[in-house]
């Protein structure tokens, strides 16, 4: 019984401390990206994604997400996954490689990153729907050096992941002896000799 009355004082003690967090500052300042969408379209977006993206908010509020992709194909193919391999909640994560918007004149516009993604969609039957999406940028401690192909790209996140050919196959809906060919690729171009220094290189930018 006195369990019971504590934890009913509890909940509501917390409820009362709810009440009083300004839940649009919490947005604003949290300190990871953070975007809402709707049908791929930002809808909203906080200070931090602005930064980390070097956009202005109407450069991104109101656009598809595709102004923040390397190129429209892995635009086009992170929704295609993002709709099949949400899990029974709707979420989903990834990494990936973005884009940063800047100006012109800024040396970070057009520069690619490697970005960590997750999110949940609102209506898992409607993954593109509504949902909320978190970023953070892993370029501190993963380096982009090389110059890939999309596909390239996509492949590259899922080795440092640790998929074998055939588990990133099955992600990106390829045979896992296409991978193998691409895998034999980023051989070549970073000078890897197995596959550890190539998981190595991808990840130090190595060259």
């Amino acid at each position: 019984m006195h369990a019971a009355v504590s934890a009913a004082k509890a909940r509501g003690a917390a409820r009362e401390a709810g009440a009083g967090i300004d839940y649009r500052t919490a947005f604003e300042l949290a300190p990871i990206g953070l975007a809402l969408s709707r049908q791929r379209l930002i809808i909203d977006c906080n200070r931090e994604l602005l930064v980390m993206f070097r956009a202005d908010r109407h450069q991104l509020v109101g656009q598809s997400f595709e102004v923040l992709y390397p190129s429209p194909d892995e635009f086009r193919r992170t929704g295609s996954r993002i709709s099949a391999q949400l899990d029974t909640m709707g979420r989903y994560a990834d990494e990936r490689v973005m884009k940063r918007l800047g100006t012109g004149a800024e040396a970070a516009a057009g520069e690619l990153f490697w970005c960590h993604v997750s999110g949940r969609a609102l209506t898992p039957a409607d993954p593109h729907a509504e949902g909320i999406w978190a970023f953070e940028d892993l370029s501190a401690r993963r380096v982009l050096k090389l110059e890939l192909t999309p596909r390239e790209r996509e492949i590259a996140a899922l080795l440092i992941e640790g998929l074998t050919s055939k588990g990133i196959g099955k992600r990106l809906g390829i045979s896992p002896r296409t991978v193998d060919v691409y895998r034999a690729r980023l051989m070549r171009k970073t000078g890897a000799a197995t596959a550890p220094d190539l998981v190595n290189r991808l990840v130090s930018g190595q060259g």
